[in-house]
């Protein structure tokens, strides 16, 4: 998409960040975004001048009662020197990207009181693809100030930018604190692993419904009589999708009740579904909220402390999508099973070529329960954790920071258990000698993934077969052809 991207503070979609990040695309802010930043800024002037202003006329943490002494136009500068001490790998640039993004619009929004000039320069990084270097560690949900004030020195000329360097921005006092006040790096990682976890999570009905077809399973688990049973949208939506990939004719099923692997299918993957759409709704109110600390109001020509800054929300929403995607990815390693037993495949074990002694696609469990072990670890909730931080004045934290750092972790394994079923349900459908009935767009993907999968069923080395059946798979969602 080439036309610029105009933010002004709202209406910004999650979808719309991966968009931009992913295709580089134009930034700019609108004219009513610049118009209300550079009133917010006039009335944070002018605040700081009769009344103390947290940050701005205080120090900060347990110093927001100490005035500021002293070099009073200097403190800005020292605020992001001494809160830029971050540790770690630095972040992808991709998420530095969606980062800068999310604090343009949030700036856009007006709250924060900072100069316009703050956004000169984030629309100039951003159009040209020149970033600041942010690492990894230092957010505990409660503000990304490390990563920001790492993004604020580059600003001022201090920091180097990782492309061609841009001409030197004075961070004023009115600039430093409201510009670190946000968890935009934060948003940023959670925006992006919620993208690659909703392409896997239907690539996962995808690959259920393949082997579901390998095995004749029972289509009555998916009748449409189960929205009253289970009405939760997500058990809906995954028993529609089904319906829709498995089409209204097949083979007579095998059995008259399936494992729970194929039988529950919709109730334990139906809550991924619905814990993504609830992540999506969180994220896209935090990129679009004036959640700066204080929150300059114009029309009351106040400063407004708070805590809108604190992430529970998003915390919540991550842990509460990684424990819901590792139940369903325990279904795929028990489905996988079901592929290699020849009394659900009517084949030989382990789909070998016969040869006595042939292991087939027996590793496949084994590199399936180890990527599933890894998801079983990361998908212990980040949120439970607590601190108190700064004297006891910062005593909370949603470490939400971590919540989004665990998911990225999340979806590499997850992606690998989901291939090893691919695998083996290739194998498995190829070997009864015809394709079996299907609907069209599970026919599409079949096709697609057998095309790519090489056919030989003699012991072999599988690492290549995993490694396209993991390209293959997030190609799925799109493939399907399915009204998601």
């Amino acid at each position: 998409m080439s036309t610029t991207l105009l933010l002004d503070g709202s209406g910004l979609s999650c979808d719309t960040i991966v968009e931009a990040t992913r295709t580089r695309r134009a930034v700019g802010v609108t004219a009513q975004a610049r118009e209300r930043v550079s009133l917010a800024h006039q009335a944070a002037l002018e605040m700081i001048a009769h009344r103390a202003v947290y940050g701005r006329t205080t120090g900060v943490g347990a110093n927001s009662q100490v005035p500021v002494q002293g070099d009073v136009a200097g403190h800005g500068l020292r605020l992001l020197r001494s809160h830029a001490g971050s540790a770690g790998d630095p972040i992808s640039r991709d998420q530095t990207f969606a980062t800068l993004v999310i604090r343009l619009n949030q700036i856009a929004a007006g709250g924060s009181g900072v100069r316009p000039s703050v956004m000169d320069v984030l629309t100039e990084a951003l159009n040209n693809d020149t970033l600041p270097v942010i690492h990894k560690y230092g957010a505990l949900g409660t503000g990304d100030l490390t990563a920001l004030a790492e993004t604020g020195l580059t600003f001022a000329g201090e920091r180097a930018w990782d492309r061609a360097q841009l001409p030197p921005l004075r961070m004023g006092t009115s600039d430093a604190l409201a510009f670190m006040s946000s968890n935009a790096a934060t948003l940023a990682e959670a925006v992006l692993g919620h993208h690659e976890l909703v392409g896997l999570s239907r690539a996962a009905i995808v690959i259920a419904a393949l082997s579901f077809t390998a095995v004749d399973g029972n289509r009555e688990a998916f009748a449409s009589a189960m929205s009253r049973i289970t009405p939760q949208p997500g058990a809906v939506q995954v028993a529609r999708c089904l319906r829709g990939l498995l089409g209204t004719h097949g083979r007579p099923p095998s059995r008259i009740q399936d494992p729970f692997s194929y039988r529950a299918f919709p109730q334990v993957h139906g809550p991924v579904t619905d814990s993504l759409t609830n992540l999506q709704s969180v994220l896209e109110s935090f990129v679009n909220a004036t959640s700066e600390n204080p929150l300059i109001d114009v029309e009351a020509a106040d400063a407004i402390h708070h805590g809108g800054f604190h992430t529970s929300y998003v915390g919540l929403a991550l842990d509460g999508l990684r424990l819901a995607a590792a139940q369903s990815a325990s279904l795929g390693l028990s489905r996988l099973g079901t592929l290699t037993n020849s009394k659900f495949t009517s084949q030989a074990d382990f789909l070998t070529d016969g040869s006595g002694g042939s292991s087939g696609v027996l590793v496949l469990e084994y590199t399936s329960a180890a990527a599933l072990g890894r998801l079983r670890m990361l998908a212990a909730p980040a949120s439970i954790q607590m601190v108190s931080v700064s004297l006891g004045a910062e005593e909370d934290a949603s470490f939400s920071t971590l919540a989004a750092q665990l998911t990225t972790e999340f979806i590499e394994p997850y992606r690998i258990v989901l291939a090893c079923e691919l695998v083996a349900a290739v194998r498995a459908l190829r070997m009864r000698g015809t394709t079996p009935a299907m609907g069209e767009g599970l026919r599409t993907v079949f096709e697609l993934a057998q095309a790519r999968l090489p056919r030989p069923t003699e012991d072999r080395d599988l690492a290549p077969d995993i490694a396209i059946a993991c390209d293959v798979v997030p190609t799925f969602a799109d493939e399907a052809c399915l009204s998601w």
